[in-house]
């Protein structure tokens, strides 16, 4: 039987008005430092985005959890965030902020295989 690790991960919101508090999870970022994983998964239902917000900017957002995957991929196109240790990239990831993408706090777990710990976690957080 193939031997548990401790993950941490956060789910990534879309907040359209920070101001009111009110979100609508998008997305998971899942870290494993015994398995070198780093990873997001995210999903734009626009639909269910529109009806929450019919103004939202859809191609803004898009572009800001673009930017969370080039961080976690961990080259060049993350910028200096990205060429930092992985640790240090999902902490940066996972920092507190009042924009229209934030994140919950971290959560840890176990797991076998992060990579389908992150499409659970996925599909139990985000997708409805």
């Amino acid at each position: 039987m193939p031997e548990t690790h401790l993950f941490e991960y956060a789910v990534i919101r879309f907040v359209p008005r920070v101001e009111r508090e009110e979100f609508v999870n998008v997305g998971v970022i899942l870290y494993c430092a015994a398995e070198r994983f780093l990873h997001i998964r995210y999903e734009l239902n626009e639909a269910r985005l529109r009806a929450f917000c019919p103004t939202a900017d859809l191609d803004e957002l898009r572009e800001r959890l673009r930017a969370f995957e080039r961080v976690c991929a961990g080259r060049k196109e993350g910028g200096t965030i990205g060429q930092m240790a992985p640790a240090a990239r999902f902490r940066w990831l996972t920092a507190h902020r009042s924009t229209i993408v934030q994140v919950s706090p971290t959560h840890p777990g176990l797991c076998r295989d992060a990579q389908a710990m992150l499409e659970r976690l996925f599909g139990q957080l985000v997708v409805l």
